[in-house]
């Protein structure tokens, strides 16, 4: 079921486990084609470092994340969320259990860690690549997107 422009959220957050590669992607993605509408943030279970590889993926787009600084759940100011986006299995059950006393509405979208590839450097790319056109796609069919050529 498509979520009509009324029925989007107001503020979603991304978590995935180091809040370096995934979740930041997704808060960038977000931010990129919904940042007037609504408020994205992004956090970890633990505190990453920024990855080169994300930035050069995301710069494809003409989105810079290079000014991105992973944080921790502990980080935010709340949780006053209306969407609770999980993109690893150790996030996931994080939030259900921070959420569980609160009215936020939390998904799980299993998402690949594109860190654990090896092999060349296009290679690598390529597997952030996949795991950032992977996070727009969920994005767009979350949010109802179309772009002007595909109405």
């Amino acid at each position: 079921m498509k979520a009509g422009i009324k029925d989007r959220p107001q503020s979603i957050l991304f978590a995935c486990t180091q809040n370096s590669v995934r979740s930041p992607m997704a808060e960038a993605l977000g931010r990129h084609f919904f940042g007037k509408e609504i408020y994205f943030a992004s956090a970890g279970l633990k505190q990453g470092e920024q990855d080169g590889f994300a930035i050069a993926a995301m710069d494809e787009l003409g989105v810079d994340i290079s000014r991105h600084r992973p944080q921790t759940f502990e980080d935010l100011e709340d949780m006053s969320f209306d969407l609770i986006v999980t993109l690893s299995p150790e996030a996931h059950h994080k939030v259900l259990d921070l959420t569980r006393t609160l009215a936020i509405d939390v998904v799980y979208w299993p998402t690949i860690d594109p860190t654990a590839v090896e092999g060349s450097r296009e290679r690598m790319l390529e597997a952030y690549r996949g795991t950032r056109d992977g996070l727009l796609e969920r994005i767009e069919k979350l949010l109802d997107y179309r772009p002007m050529g595909n109405l």
